[in-house]
Formats: C-alpha cells, structure tokens, sequence
C-alpha cells in the first residue's frame, strides 16, 4: 500500500470513526429523553411508565427500537462461530427488549386510550412494522443457523425446554416463509406490509363505528331499564355534551342491558341495528372490501408455500392440526344448537302471544323476551341476580378462587405509587401464600371510556422467564363495565361476571408461568383458551357464592332460593349463546377455506348462514365487518373455533374436579391443575399436559351434558 492510500485509509477509518460516535451520542440522547425507550425503573423488578407516556414520542421509539433489534439480529446472523443453541437461539430469546418496552406501550395506547393522534401514527408505522418483521423472519443467515441448530437437536436432543424453543423456532420460522427463494420472499414481505395496513385500517373502522353511532333517550322512553343503569345513561350523555339525555353507546356492555330489559321495542331494533352494522354501513368506514383483500392477500400468501388455502396453513401446530378436525367439531354440536333456538323462540312466541303482542320474535327481541322466558319458567329474573353481583365483591371472589386453588395473595398498593395510564386503573400486589414470595402486580381497567376497545381482555406488560434470571409477572385484565354514577355500586350481570373470571383465569396463566424462555409464554391458540374456560366454573360453586353475592344495599347473602334458580336455569338459553357463537367460528372457517376471488363479503355471509340454516332469529355474536378477532390481525383468523375446541376441555376437566373428594377445591387436583394445565404455558406440548392431568385424552361427551344437549351416540 503507498503512502497517498495508506493516509487515505487512516483517514477514511477516522471520519467512519468520528461518525459513528456522532449516531451513537444520537442515540444515546434519544434512550434517555424518549420514556418509551427507556429501561423501567422503580419497586417490583421495574415498572412501566404508563403515566409519562405520549404519543408524540412513539413513531422515534419504534423506530430505533426496530433499528436496535435488527443489530442485534444481524450479529447473531452473521456470528463467525458456529451455530449453537447459546449463541443463536438463547441470543435471539435475550434479544429485542427496548422494542417490547415500547410495544408494551404502543399496545395500551392502541387498546386502552386511542386516540385519533395515536391511530394516524398506527396507520403510518404498521406497514414499517410489518417489513421490520419480515426483515428478520427472510434472513437467510439466521435461518439456515436456527436450522443448523433444529437439525443438531434431532440427533442430539436437548433439555425439554431448551428442545421446545428450538422446535417451536425452527417451525415459526419455516411457516413464515423462511425456506422460500428470493423473488417469492420479496412478495411474502410485501403481503405481510399490505396485510398491516389493512388491520389497522379495519380497526380503527370499527372503533369510529362504535364512538359515532350513540343513541340520545329521552325520559318517556326508559321503560323497563333499572335505576343504575338509567343513572350510567344520564352521566354518559352528559359527557358527551347531552344534559338532560340518556346515552346508549354502540358497545355491548351498553346494548346487551338495553336490548334484555328496554320495553320500546323500535329503540331497540335502532341499537341492535347500529351494534350489529358496526364496519357496514356503506361509508368511508366500511370493512367489505378491506375483508376481500384481506382474504385475497392471505390466499396468496400461503400458497407461495404450496398450501391450497389459509386454514390448512394456520391450523397445522394447533391442536386441531386440520381445518377438517375442527370443522368436524363444530358442525358436531351446531344441529344441537340451532334445534335448541327452535325451542327457545317457540317460547318467546308464546309469551309474545299470551300477552297480546302482535309481534314476530326478531333479532332486536331475543335478548328481552329470553328474560321473560327465564322469569316464567325458572322465576329467575336477571335484575333480581344483578343486585348481588356488584364488581368489588366478584374481585374479591377472584381472590379467593386465586388463594384457594392456585395459593395466591392479592394486596393492593398505595394509590400513586404504580404509574398508571388512566385514573380508573387499580393495582395489586400477587404473592405466595406460602411463602409471601413476590410474584407480580396485577393491573385492572374495568370502565368503558371513548377511545378503549370494546370488550374484555387480559395482556402482560411482563412474564415469567428464567433464563437471565427469575422476572417478575406484570399482567392487566381489562373490562367495559359501565361506569356508575357517583356514589352507585357497579352491579353487572351473570355474564358479565362469568366473563370476568374467564379474563382473570388468562391473567392466573401468566401468574402460574414457569418457563425458561420468553418464546415458550406464547400459545396454541385452541388451547389457551381453555385455563380461562375452566376458571369460570368457579363463579358458580357455593364457597363463592355463599361469600361473595351479598345485597349491594342491604349486605344480605345471596337467597338459597335464588342460588337454587340460578343453577336450575344453568342451561337455559344455551341454544342463543351456542349458535351465535358458533355462526361465527363456522364463518370465520368457511371465508379462510372459499376461494376469495371475486368474493362478495355480504353475499357470502347471507349464503353461508343460510346454507346453515341460521335461524332468523339472532345474528353471529361477531358479524364479518366488525369481526375483528379475525381481521384486525391474524390472531383468531380460523382459530375462533378454538373457544368450542378449548371448551370440550373445560367441560371434561370439569368433571375431575366435580368427581373429587373436595370439588372445585380439591388440594390434589388443584395441584396437578396448577402443574400440568397452567404452570407449563407452551413448554410442553397441549395435548401431552392435558394427558398428564387427565390421564386420557377430553371427549365431547362432558360438553354436551353442560350445555344440555343430547350426548351423541357412541
């Protein structure tokens, strides 16, 4: 080398030099002023800062946090040594933690309290999300090291749980397009980056649907809604700039009360009407052709891999494994279901006709003359059972069933000492009761508000992993329970409380985690489902009962009569709940297996239902413009089955507890519910833990009973 190249190289290495350390004091400076960024300081292993969080600083955040995570992807792709499971798959498990802390973020914003700042910034970044993604799951290098090591491991096995991310690496990858060549990776990515905008697109459609579509009362015309619920109406309108009024949001924690008790039955028909249009009303916010692309670009998709449609694909590492198996489930119970509506409308018709109504039993009557129905034959009236139902006293439940079967404590920490992303959002400390060692907080948001997602759901903000040492468990469960006015109890119905256990059995999931790698807190979505099922079952046992359903004015227990009515009826209007559920599981299935292209979304909707002899009477509990299990991501898309698939084990594990010595507290089985069923999330195969806890495999039969079906014929 001369001496012109030699200074010119030295140079050259400077100014790189003096480049570098420009981007990484940058760098540096955006980690310390962007809080989304920032490590989580504080009590509890560390805690997110939910009350300093702003939108402003998210699209900086995501993106460096994307840009750091493909660093560390790229030194892991391009490490000179060769591959093993420490240096390829422990680096990827350990790597990416400022873009979760950011996610963390980017998720409550999104669910919690949207905005439409934060939805503008959602549209723009989830296309560069979604290439951020592929950019890591088409990298050839790390790919053929992930499998260099799956290969090793199929001669040499390791520990289960270090076996387990392997395979589960290995086959995410595989199923992500890695073994495509380039030019059909390039389209992969491409879909993947069309796909994200349309989610979010579909989305933020639904929730203008929701916030815009509000229906005013006037004082004549709150007959047969009770006093609470008229007070709830009376503050939300008042919010909303309406005083004097009375407010029916396009929520369902608002529709179902109103369309059980309201005696005007055309308000009624206008609420079901603007509930279930939700996504469809023929404007720039409607979901019918973003769902025909969605289809279209998922077909496609898979079949760069060689599978004739999107379910085959998705299904295969479920525990269903084919579309066909699932199909065959559904359509084993759906002629049980819709023969049992037949009954239950009959009855509805009756009374209708008995009273002189000159009706025909529409979708907008279901829900209020089921109500008459129960009252008539079970003496069961639902507002009666809502006055013991208040939502401090079910929290409370919730603790006990946590003591009791999983040995849990629940204390509450001083009010400011948590940072919290809105003032309703309450929080508890989990420890062993045992011990007292600490295992989390437990965060509750349980209002509807504008700007949060309807519906109820459990997320972690942080899981149990062991692998750089134990981490503590951040997990929330998030509700849309009217938010009383001042001074009133929160009384919520038996529905709504079997959904609050449900949540809380996803949030006694995260607690109950002891796996080593952040990859196996993750799901089989046919399966996760199930430890939520099964923790309803306790809403219902006397221990609860007889503790925690008292008067919420008078402080009495819960009457015996009226435990006994409840119980009675435990099956009644299961006909409604099965077909409306079911219609949509069934047509969540049926688009992912037609072939989308020219594909009418309404027309195939109507055709579907028919084929299935719907019955006219009530519609799918999510119609495809606002099925957002489905379309808003790829979650449930041909997985919401998995509820019908995960109940079958509700049912059957079920009768364990009720077949031993101490019930639903038995200590034994407790135990092996805890080890087998919740404590190995995704570590061991689903079927293998059911077995181990079961010692054989569910069958149908256990569901049937509960529901009050007829048990086929062997």
């Amino acid at each position: 080398m001369n001496s012109n190249a030699l200074r010119a190289a030295i140079f050259g290495s400077i100014i790189l030099f003096a480049s570098c350390k420009e981007d990484t004091k940058k760098d540096n400076d955006l980690m310390s002023d962007n809080v989304l960024l920032q490590e989580w300081s504080g009590p509890y292993e560390g805690l997110p800062a939910f009350d300093k969080m702003n939108v402003s600083d998210v699209k900086a955040a995501l993106e460096k946090a994307m840009a750091l995570n493909l660093e560390e992807i790229e030194a892991i792709a391009n490490n000179p040594e060769s591959p093993t499971f420490e240096n390829t798959i422990v680096a990827m498990e350990s790597a990416g933690k400022p873009l979760n802390r950011v996610f963390t973020y980017y998720g409550i914003m999104g669910s919690n309290v949207s905005s439409q700042e934060f939805r503008d910034v959602q549209s723009e970044m989830a296309p560069k999300i979604s290439e951020f993604s592929s950019k890591i799951s088409q990298n050839e290098k790390l790919f053929q090291r992930i499998k260099a090591v799956y290969e090793a491991s199929q001669e040499q096995p390791l520990e289960p749980q270090a076996q387990r991310v392997v395979d589960l690496t290995y086959k995410s990858f595989e199923m992500n397009g890695a073994n495509l060549d380039a030019k059909k990776k390039e389209r992969y990515a491409e879909i993947n980056k069309e796909l994200s905008s349309l989610y979010t697109k579909f989305a933020n459609n639904v929730l203008h649907d929701e916030e815009n579509y509000v229906t005013y009362l006037i004082e004549d015309q709150l007959g047969g809604l009770s006093e609470g619920f008229i007070k709830s109406a009376a503050k939300i309108a008042t919010d909303k700039g309406e005083e004097g009024k009375y407010a029916i949001t396009n929520t369902r924690s608002s529709m179902d009360p109103f369309l059980t008790y309201s005696t005007e039955r055309e308000l009624r028909k206008q609420v079901w009407e603007n509930y279930y249009s939700r996504g469809d009303n023929a404007d720039e916010h409607d979901n019918n052709q973003l769902i025909a692309d969605i289809l279209k670009l998922r077909k496609e998709r898979v079949g760069l891999m060689g599978y004739d449609n999107y379910a085959e694909w998705r299904l295969q590492d479920r525990m269903a494994k084919t579309p066909e198996n699932a199909m065959d489930l559904m359509m084993a119970v759906w002629p049980a279901a819709i023969a049992r509506v037949e009954e239950e409308v009959a009855d509805m018709q009756a009374i209708a006709d008995a009273n002189g109504e000159n009706i025909t039993i529409e979708p907008w009557d279901y829900r209020y003359y089921a109500e008459k129905v129960r009252q008539k034959k079970y003496d069961l009236d639902s507002e009666e059972v809502k006055q013991y139902l208040q939502l401090d006293k079910l929290t409370d439940a919730l603790f006990f069933t946590a003591g009791e079967v999983f040995n849990y404590e629940f204390t509450p920490v001083e009010e400011g000492s948590v940072p919290v992303f809105h003032e309703d959002v309450k929080i508890w400390e989990v420890t062993d009761k045992s011990s007292g060692d600490h295992i989390g907080l437990w965060y509750l948001d349980p209002f509807a508000r504008e700007g949060k997602r309807s519906g109820a759901w459990a997320t972690t903000y942080r899981s149990a992993t062991s692998f750089e040492g134990e981490t503590n468990v951040l997990a929330s469960n998030n509700s849309n329970f009217v938010k009383p006015a001042p001074g009133e109890a929160v009384l919520v119905s038996w529905a709504d409380a079997t959904t609050f256990f449900h949540e809380f059995g996803h949030a006694l999931h995260f607690f109950s985690a002891d796996v080593k790698y952040p990859t196996l807190n993750g799901g089989v979505r046919d399966y996760t489902e199930f430890q939520s099922q099964l923790l309803e079952r306790w809403l219902s046992t006397d221990e609860v009962i007889n503790q925690f359903l008292v008067h919420y004015k008078t402080g009495e227990p819960i009457p015996q009569k009226l435990v006994e009515k409840i119980k009675k009826a435990s099956t009644f209007n299961q006909g409604f709940g099965t077909t409306e559920y079911l219609a949509s599981a069934l047509m969540d299935m049926k688009l992912h297996l037609a072939d989308p292209t020219d594909i009418d979304i309404d027309k195939f909707e109507r055709e579907t239902l028919k084929e299935l002899n719907m019955p006219d009477e009530l519609p799918m509990r999510h119609r495809t413009p606002h099925f957002g299990h489905v379309f808003s991501g790829e979650g449930y898309a041909t997985a919401y089955y998995g509820y019908m698939w995960a109940d079958v084990l509700t049912s059957d594990a079920s009768e364990a507890f009720r077949e031993a010595p101490g019930g639903f507290y038995d200590k034994d089985v407790a135990e092996k519910l805890v080890k087998y069923l919740f404590a190995p999330r995704n570590a061991m195969d689903p079927a293998e833990a059911y077995r181990k806890f079961r010692g054989r495999d569910a069958n149908i039969e256990a569901l049937m009973r509960d529901r009050g079906f007829p048990v086929p014929k062997q």
